[in-house]
């Protein structure tokens, strides 16, 4: 479970929590100020939580630490504010592993950096969410990622930038367009703008019966817009997450394997983890998008490799830390507050 309390005179001194064989929270002066916006945390996988581990970095660095909900981000008088909770003694014990502060309200611009990790949907609140981070980053706050990138590129179309790199792939809501797109391709993924973790995919091979109506319900008569890929039969080996620092690839990719008779990799469709060092194929795809990631100010970035294609680009909240750190003896939330330690002193 997770504890609430102000208790922060003892928890720091007294109470050095572990994770792996590294001591955080050792230093009694932190020097920067640092919010998440997250889902409930005391929901989260604490095994596997990206989100959690970017908190336990930045603690090791003995940095102060808030946690914010989406919904307690507000404007007032065009300031950016939130409803804020400190929290200290972050571990990956499950049973205890953080304690929250009590809310109280802050002004975002007295904050150093916050990271938007709210998972989609990518909706308008989330939007409106990004208008009051870029409220404050007007005033000097350094957001990750940066808030009108977060609305600019989603996920599937900001892959399209980069045709080089993608299969044979349409974005319509034109069901006629469609239909020919699998008619030239005839074996076909079809899957929502908006989704996450493999919901709403569709696989359509060669005379599938179901075609009319897997498009009728996907783009809702013809009112939303939807991707089609040409499926990629290295699917079996793995739907490869490779994780993006400032534009650097992490060395490592988690290859997420299709469950028996699946055809979406995505752990939360029931896939297997499968660690695996990246291909000289990744590293081109890595450097293909690099420059575009810095210039819109994309910190921290998933990209999604089958086989030698591009398929998305996550930038809301990019997961599998824990994954590959775990395979590799890594740090790569380590390597994230590092660089968002330079861009703070080059700003």
């Amino acid at each position: 479970m997770v504890y609430f309390s102000v208790d922060t005179e003892v928890t720091i001194q007294q109470r050095l929590p572990i994770i792996g064989s590294v001591l955080i929270n050792r230093y009694p002066y932190m020097t920067i100020r640092l919010a998440i916006v997250m889902d409930d945390i005391t929901a989260i996988n604490v095994k596997k939580d990206s989100t959690l581990a970017m908190f336990a970095a930045a603690q090791q660095k003995g940095w102060e630490l808030f946690y914010i909900q989406q919904p307690d981000l507000y404007l007032e008088q065009g300031l950016a504010k939130a409803i804020a909770q400190p929290i200290t003694n972050i571990s990956y014990n499950a049973d205890d592993y953080c304690q929250l502060g009590e809310p109280s309200k802050i002004t975002l611009s007295e904050l150093d950096v916050v990271l938007m990790r709210k998972d989609p949907p990518f909706d308008n609140e989330y939007i409106y969410s990004t208008y009051i981070l870029e409220a404050a980053e007007r005033e000097g706050t350094l957001i990750v990622n940066r808030p009108s990138s977060l609305r600019d590129c989603n996920e599937k179309i900001f892959a399209t930038q980069f045709p080089q790199c993608c299969p044979p792939v349409l974005v319509s809501r034109n069901n006629d367009l469609l239909k020919a797109f699998y008619l030239e391709h005839r074996d076909v993924i079809f899957k929502p703008l908006d989704g996450m973790g493999g919901t709403a995919i569709f696989r359509v091979k060669a005379g599938d019966p179901n075609l009319s109506v897997i498009l009728e319900t996907l783009t809702q008569y013809g009112s939303q817009s939807i991707m089609a890929q040409r499926f990629i039969p290295e699917i079996t080996q793995g739907d490869k997450r490779i994780l993006m620092v400032d534009g650097k690839p992490v060395d490592y990719a988690l290859a997420r394997v299709p469950a028996e008779g699946e055809t979406r990799g995505n752990l939360a469709a029931g896939g297997s983890g499968v660690p695996q060092p990246l291909t000289e194929r990744d590293r081109w795809i890595c450097q293909q998008v690099a420059p575009t990631l810095r210039e819109k100010g994309l910190l921290f970035v998933g990209l999604d490799v089958i086989g030698d294609y591009l398929t998305e680009i996550n930038v809301t909240s990019p997961t599998c830390i824990r994954e590959l750190d775990d395979a590799y003896n890594l740090d790569i939330a380590g390597q994230l507050m590092q660089s968002i330690e330079q861009q703070l002193k080059n700003n």
